[in-house]
């Protein structure tokens, strides 16, 4: 049986960071972020790029549950919407997994210093901050495990993840 984790949450939360700990602390994983899958210039948002994205998700993340080599699979994005969480495992051969949808969630004040604290390292436009912030309530309506990693330090989040979740 493999182990697949979604792991959700707003922009700044620790969601790339605590994956890639948690692909280093499990035997045999492999990672998906999901903006690499938007990784893109001029950054464009249309049916068509949606339809897009979702499908090259969906496909690498089969491919990953079919390849004998990994145990734990691992996808991180956004996914602040339970549509888009449907979306993905409706496309996904699950017979062989166990599915860990986890949406890693944080206080207002804590989200705020870690965005400024990515923006003064020019990692992210400072109007991340407001866009991240007003996604925060949205994961509170998800059919998903909540982690609050307020005052985790990304290892003790993918501690946590690995034992409880």
């Amino acid at each position: 049986m493999k182990e697949l984790y979604l792991v959700g949450g707003t922009m700044g939360v620790g969601k790339t960071t605590v994956c890639r700990i948690m692909k280093t602390l499990l035997d045999n994983s492999v990672l998906l972020d999901g903006d690499w899958c938007w990784d893109m210039h001029p950054f464009t948002v249309t049916e068509e790029t949606k339809r897009m994205v979702m499908g090259n998700i969906r496909f690498l993340l089969n491919s990953f549950i079919g390849c004998t080599a990994f145990e734990n699979v691992i996808f991180c994005w956004v996914m602040h919407e339970q549509g888009i969480l449907d979306e993905i495992l409706g496309g996904l051969d699950l017979s062989r997994c166990r599915v860990h949808a986890i949406s890693l969630v944080c206080g207002e004040e804590a989200l705020i210093r870690r965005l400024e604290k990515d923006a003064a390292a020019g990692l992210r436009e400072r109007d991340a901050v407001k866009r991240s912030v007003v996604r925060l309530p949205l994961y509170e309506k998800l059919n998903t495990r909540k982690v609050d990693v307020s005052t985790m330090s990304a290892e003790q989040a993918a501690e946590y993840i690995i034992k409880n979740c």
